[in-house]
């Protein structure tokens, strides 16, 4: 598995189990046209691109560019890759039904077409080899729980100054913390961070 610098923003979230497969890198869900209305995941991609970068992989129907052209405008200029998948006619396997426009959507790619998209795109390929670098260890919900940010009497509390102090929303998910602190913060700055907070209560 290759690993690249950029996060990859996708429709739905077979187009995010479809990619993880193929690329080691944060992969972030839109939503589909729940983006439109949804100001705490835009603020987030936005977070991530001013950070390391950010590749738009949509589907190449009608409602993937009409998503790919919404983030384009709502998202830092410079900060944003665009990766189009080919035309290719077929069905996913596990649907019913095809899509209006009879195409492939990204969750029915093969590996190689992906990162094909991925390299037109200008992804940043970190290749292990040659730079001696090594898969970061992500950060989990079971990390979460140990620090006392989940499933504690006061880990409500504790995740509310950890969001604060991110200066992310008050009522972000879990799913949606993990997210962006596996893409903009290391484990090491995460605890420290979680040590202040602990210390300042």
């Amino acid at each position: 598995m290759v690993r690249i610098r950029e996060a990859i923003v996708v429709e739905g979230r077979y187009d995010v189990n479809t990619v993880r497969q193929v690329v080691d890198t944060v992969v972030l869900e839109s939503g589909g046209f729940r983006i439109f209305h949804d100001q705490d995941q835009l603020r987030l991609l936005r977070r991530i691109a001013s950070v390391r970068g950010l590749i738009v992989l949509t589907d190449s129907d009608g409602a993937g560019f009409v998503i790919r052209n919404y983030l384009k405008g709502a998202l830092p200029t410079g900060s944003v890759k665009q990766a189009y998948i080919p035309d290719i006619a077929g069905k996913e396997r596990r649907k019913r039904h095809g899509s209006k426009e009879g195409k492939l959507g990204v969750e029915g790619m093969r590996p190689e077409v992906i990162l094909e998209a991925l390299r037109r795109a200008g992804a940043t390929f970190e290749e292990e080899e040659k730079t001696g670098t090594k898969p970061t260890n992500p950060i989990s919900k079971a990390d979460l729980f140990a620090w006392g940010l989940s499933g504690q009497k006061d880990s409500a509390v504790r995740r509310a100054a950890l969001l604060k102090a991110l200066d992310l929303p008050a009522h972000m998910t879990a799913n949606a913390l993990l997210e962006f602190i596996n893409a903009v913060v290391t484990r090491e700055e995460l605890e420290e961070l979680i040590h202040r907070i602990t210390v300042g209560d």
